[in-house]
């Protein structure tokens, strides 16, 4: 059986700040108002990231827009979400991030039979020359595409 996943946002700043080394699936702890708020789109977590504190998961700097037909419900959008996972993968992160250079991401968030789900990679910031190889890497296979393109 294949699940249908649907993309909600996606973190692209990240595929070019980072290198990704390992990508783990998490669920999200929401209030009712910021999953319909999601489910429209309306999330940025450009400059968000995953912090293990007390032994739990929180996703920090995640903007949620407020539901525009919500009520009182409606709570802070920048707000510190708890991320659902096991105890032995929030250890695991623990230890690896506890290294210098690593950190986590959100990288994308999407929905999985009905649940918001956020996929979180495990990342080492790119220096700049790194950033500028894969622009060339890119800019290269670009060039080669279009040059196959036109030969047919």
């Amino acid at each position: 059986m294949i699940e249908s996943v649907k993309v909600l946002a996606t973190n692209r700043k990240a595929w070019h700040e980072y290198t990704i080394e390992e990508k783990l699936e998490a669920g999200i702890a929401l209030t009712g108002t910021e999953v319909k708020s999601i489910r429209l789109g309306k999330v940025s977590f450009a400059d968000s990231f995953v912090r293990v504190i007390n032994g739990e998961c929180m996703l920090l700097a995640m903007h949620v827009s407020p539901y525009e037909k919500g009520n009182i419900q409606n709570g802070d959008p920048m707000r510190t979400r708890k991320l659902l996972l096991h105890k032995r993968e929030i250890k695991k992160l623990d230890d690896k991030t506890s290294q210098k250079g690593y950190t986590l991401i959100p990288l994308r968030m999407y929905l999985k039979r009905g649940i918001v789900k956020v996929e979180v990679g495990l990342c080492k910031g790119k220096k700049l020359y790194d950033k500028r190889e894969a622009e060339k890497e890119k800019d290269v296979k670009r060039k080669m595409d279009k040059a196959v393109r036109e030969y047919r």
